[in-house]
């Protein structure tokens, strides 16, 4: 890149930010007002200030990853909000309801989609695909209305942390679906078990490692390190 875009990059970026920043500022009080949500009003303000929009921001590629680390925290915010006596007081709705949910709707969308002959691979994918439902998006909307202690509110953090828990899994048996004319240099196995082997990694790392790791930090007595310490943690595991 020339100097002059190198120069520009800084700017460009302090820009989006915000308009990133306004639109948000706008659109979200106006929804909350109208009881339409928060979330309602950010993809608003997206759409708003987007290529089919008031094209403000035409370059989507190029704030990918600007968005997608802010689900990330979003997702860390909410999960500092669940503690684990609730979780454990809602396994048997978790694996109930949560799991007749994941069932139900992935064999009926699955079959939908393999009537349209589709490949029951393909199929199978499809509809448990759409199964899913975005936790950040229940949980910010009946936080927001609070109703996360009502029954319908349990019921629903209950299908949502099951539809999460099941993605490990499906995640790690996705390869062993590809056929064999799809198959190309990668084995579906080695696949599947570099997945498995992630996953393994993630949970062992933050049962034994996690903790020892942040006493260390924590003794700086820097409370700033240890902000940064678990933005680390967060960020490095996604």
């Amino acid at each position: 890149a020339s100097a002059t875009d190198r120069a520009r990059h800084p700017m460009h970026l302090l820009t989006e930010t915000a308009v990133f920043l306004a639109a948000a500022v706008v659109t979200v009080p106006l929804f909350r007002r109208l009881r339409l949500g928060a979330v309602l009003g950010f993809l608003a303000a997206g759409l708003l200030i987007g290529p089919w929009g008031l094209r403000l921001v035409t370059d989507v590629e190029n704030i990918l990853g600007f968005a997608e680390l802010g689900v990330v925290l979003l997702l860390f915010v909410i999960g500092l909000e669940l503690q684990p006596s609730r979780l454990w007081t809602l396994r048997r709705p978790v694996v109930g309801l949560g799991g007749a949910q994941v069932v139900a709707t992935t064999v009926l969308l699955g079959g939908i989609a393999w009537a349209f002959h589709l490949p029951w691979q393909a199929a199978l994918v499809a509809g448990f695909a759409l199964a899913m439902n975005s936790t950040a998006f229940v949980l910010q909307l009946l936080g927001e209305r609070k109703q996360l202690a009502t029954k319908h509110g349990r019921a629903a953090f209950a299908i949502a942390l099951f539809q999460d828990i099941s993605v490990i899994p499906a995640l790690a048996l996705v390869p062993l679906l590809v056929t064999h004319e799809a198959t190309t240099a990668t084995n579906p196995w080695l696949a599947a078990g570099k997945a498995v082997l992630v996953i393994a990694a993630a949970i062992a790392g933050g049962r034994f490692l996690l903790r020892p790791v942040l006493k260390v930090v924590a003794t700086s007595g820097i409370q700033e390190v240890f902000t940064a310490a678990a933005l680390l943690v967060v960020i490095g595991t996604a």
